[in-house]
């Protein structure tokens, strides 16, 4: 494994649960965090999109990883959601989160406003320049209308902060042509592609589904790793209606209804996020049975 290497196998992109009146429960967070590692999770990542950063005020999003990187003790590595629209406010956040503790940054393209591929190498290597841990790009089109282009990443590569990226663009030319052009340590960032990007040379998965699953997610990335794909390939078919079920509404609604399923106060997603029809309700459910995964928690 490379010296620069954040994690190999799979990091938990973690939900933040909520009280009844939205704001956020950190007693049940911390327990959520202590469930991920003693399940074998191989990093957290807070204050993702699972995490709602979007809907975070400056001072919780802050909060939250703060609170998130103490919780985990050096457990895991964590991985701080800082990225912004805003080039400015982005390293702003991503330097605050460097001084918690965070062991790697999560940037991701930015949204709304978009860029140039010109734009986005500066964005994200200004970012990279104020700050001295690793920063993974995310590139996550169908929620920011922007592309990160496989030039744009080679010339980022050059960068030495600029080591990781999360794809989930579900591009399989883009990952090999990552895996061919530059050193990146490349992660899948979605849950039914994650053994396509392990088998073009990724190094794992930033997962939704390991929310409910840590250690099925952990196990189905490893097992390929280690060389025994029949028995990875296995896993990810067991697990694929899973999959499908946490995208069944926008991540991440289906989710945190699948955790409070579980046992745990997860509570409703923040507006303009609502919760789930009853349709979807019951598909989620139905998957979950079967996999012992409907009050597990007690």
């Amino acid at each position: 494994m490379s010296t620069k290497t954040i994690f190999t196998g799979c990091a938990t992109a973690i939900a933040t649960p909520m009280n009844a009146d939205g704001s956020i429960n950190y007693e049940e967070f911390g327990r959520l965090i202590d469930y991920q590692i003693e399940n074998g999770i191989d990093g957290l990542v807070i204050c993702g999109t699972t995490g709602e950063s979007a809907t975070m005020t400056d001072e919780e999003h802050r909060e939250v990883i703060r609170y998130g990187i103490e919780r985990v003790n050096h457990r895991v590595p964590v991985i701080a959601g800082a990225g912004s629209n805003d080039t400015a406010y982005a390293v702003e956040l991503s330097k605050e989160a460097e001084k918690m503790g965070a062991d790697a940054l999560l940037q991701v393209t930015p949204y709304y406003n978009k860029a140039s591929q010109r734009g986005l190498v500066k964005h994200f290597t200004t970012i990279a320049d104020a700050v001295n841990i690793p920063i993974v790009l995310y590139n996550v089109p169908s929620r920011t209308g922007c592309n990160i282009g496989v030039d744009a990443y080679i010339e980022m590569s050059k960068h030495p902060n600029i080591t990781a990226v999360k794809e989930a663009s579900s591009n399989v030319g883009t990952i090999l042509a990552l895996s061919t052009y530059t050193d990146y340590d490349i992660y899948s960032g979605n849950d039914d592609e994650a053994l396509a990007c392990v088998a073009l040379g990724g190094k794992g998965l930033i997962s939704v589904t390991s929310n409910v699953a840590p250690c099925e997610k952990h196990e189905e990335i490893t097992l390929y790793l280690d060389g025994k794909r029949e028995e990875a390939l296995e896993m990810a078919k067991k697990l694929y209606a899973l999959d499908k079920a946490m995208f069944s509404d926008v991540n991440p609604i289906p989710v945190k209804y699948a955790l409070g399923l579980m046992g745990f106060k997860a509570g409703e997603c923040r507006l303009p996020l609502c919760e789930p029809s009853d349709d979807v309700k019951a598909k989620i459910k139905a998957v979950m049975e079967p996999l012992g995964l409907v009050n597990k928690i007690k």
